[in-house]
């Protein structure tokens, strides 16, 4: 089947499939209504009336600002979703990135989550061992999950189970000022296409410090670790170590491993080196955009590919002279970079995969809502609200049906950094699906309450990199045992 046949196909799946069941009367997933198994109104025998229309239902989706436009076309999806399913009714809730967490955790915990929230795909663990998400294997159909790409739908299961729909696959990258790289004499094309070891980049980045005495105008590299982006730096980094999952194969505890001690002290090197800010635990990712807009550092990170698109609107409203510019900015061309890899270790990349995750109350949904919910997620993550999405985004097409809806849209990506993002793909570190959800879940407990709070400890310059590294054995062991942990 082709792709355009296959788009068809799963369009008209979904509309058969929106007339034969009916959605529970009040919207939201925690107000199931017993239903029969065809989908119909429960009837009892001697009722004069019963009928097949679908009931109306509505579906919650809690969503933050994906892409630089992405909360300005709420208004079209709820509308184009209405069209598609007159009879179901697309509720969006915007959030912020900085409150997007807090907001989902303090509606799962009053258990009464949105249907679908958009997150990314390690923090599925979590919710599943409180279950709150909902398992769409049996839910969707063979036409949905054919449209996308394998690799990302990949990273929306975990164990035997499928939780939501994929938005995109990227690589956490990092990002430089051309004009400062080749003053600096980095080859930065032969970076995209053969990477670094962390010692060449280590000396890369002092090239592009500029200072007067004591004074620093320019720094080689900023990375955020404030705020949302505190996780960022080191989970991105220890993938480059060899590391490119928490747990090994065989599911054993990798960050125990010795490279990971080796990460963090190149971590602690380059600020001490001077090629970093002392200041670096207090920049979030607001200030670290600034800063490399401004000219204030050769290279910035994390990267997405977006960014390319986000230095090109701000280059727009410089020569427009737009006040809108961000103050004191300069002209700016954004070039992708891989981050470099760590102890000997081949060139591996943080994938990430964010998507449209489906939730469940503590009351069971009816079927029927569920399979709403299912409709809603893939729509959002499919067709044409996928291709104005990554486009926006400047990332790869993961559906067929994305691709087909794309090909009228116009893009103006750097050939260059596309190849870059293919050519990090290539390495990206794999989906882990059988990872079991309560080994998930305690990864993500010793990253919050030990690894986040020391490696801030660690840039602070308050713990040395040995301390860090015993902390986290320590915590380690005793959630997973001794030989639950890479030795």
């Amino acid at each position: 089947m082709n792709r355009k046949t296959r788009f068809a196909a799963s369009m008209m799946a979904l509309m058969l499939l929106s007339g034969a069941v009916t959605a529970c009367s009040g919207g939201g997933n925690n107000n199931p209504e017993p239903t029969n198994s065809t989908g119909t109104n429960t009837s009892k025998p001697g009722d004069d009336k019963q009928t097949d229309a679908p009931k109306k239902d509505t579906i919650t989706a809690l969503l933050p600002p994906v892409s630089p436009t992405y909360q300005e076309n709420f208004k079209k999806m709820e509308e184009d979703f209405n069209k598609l399913y007159p009879h179901l009714t697309l509720k969006i809730e915007p959030a912020s990135w900085e409150d997007m967490t807090q907001k989902l955790d303090t509606q799962v915990n009053a258990g009464s989550p949105p249907d679908i929230a958009f997150i990314n795909s390690e923090g599925i663990s979590k919710y599943a061992q409180m279950g709150m998400v909902l398992d769409v294997k049996d839910l969707v159909t063979p036409e949905m999950t054919d449209d996308f790409d394998e690799a990302p739908l990949n990273y929306m299961r975990k164990g035997d189970g499928l939780y939501g729909f994929p938005a995109y696959m990227e690589v956490h990258a990092i990002g430089g000022n051309k004009q400062f790289l080749e003053e600096a004499g980095v080859d930065w094309q032969k970076v995209q296409q053969e990477g670094w070891t962390y010692e060449q980049f280590r000396e890369e980045i002092k090239k592009g410090v500029v200072k007067n005495g004591d004074d620093y105008s320019r720094y080689g590299f900023v990375f955020a670790t404030a705020g949302v982006a505190s996780k960022d730096y080191l989970g991105i980094m220890v993938k480059g170590g060899g590391m490119p999952s928490p747990f090994t194969d065989d599911l054993k505890y990798a960050y125990t491993h010795p490279n990971y001690l080796e990460v963090l002290k190149g971590i602690r090197q380059m600020i001490d080196d001077g090629s970093m800010p002392k200041e670096l635990s207090s920049v979030d990712a607001g200030k670290r955009w600034n800063m490399f807009l401004t000219g204030q550092t050769m290279i910035t990170g994390k990267g997405l590919a977006v960014f390319e698109n986000s230095a090109n609107k701000n280059n727009a409203k410089i020569d427009a002279n737009d006040g809108s510019a961000v103050k004191d900015s300069i002209k700016v061309d954004y070039i992708v970079l891989p981050t470099p890899s760590f102890a000997g270790s081949p060139p591996a990349y943080h994938a990430v995969v964010d998507g449209y995750v489906a939730f469940r109350g503590k009351k069971e949904p009816s079927e029927e809502h569920k399979a709403n919910i299912v409709k809603a997620a893939y729509f959002l993550a499919s067709g044409e609200v996928a291709a104005t999405t990554n486009n926006d985004l400047f990332a790869a097409h993961i559906t067929d049906s994305g691709r087909k809806a794309a090909e009228s849209m116009e893009t103006n990506r750097n050939p260059a950094n596309v190849a870059a993002v293919e050519e990090m793909l290539k390495h990206a570190a794999p989906a882990r699906p059988d990872i079991p959800v309560d080994l998930g879940a305690k990864a993500i407990k010793i990253e919050n309450e030990v690894v986040i709070p020391k490696l801030q400890a660690l840039l602070a310059n308050e713990i040395t990199p040995e301390e860090m590294y015993d902390e986290v054995k320590k915590a380690a062991i005793e959630v997973f045992g001794e030989d639950g942990v890479v030795k």
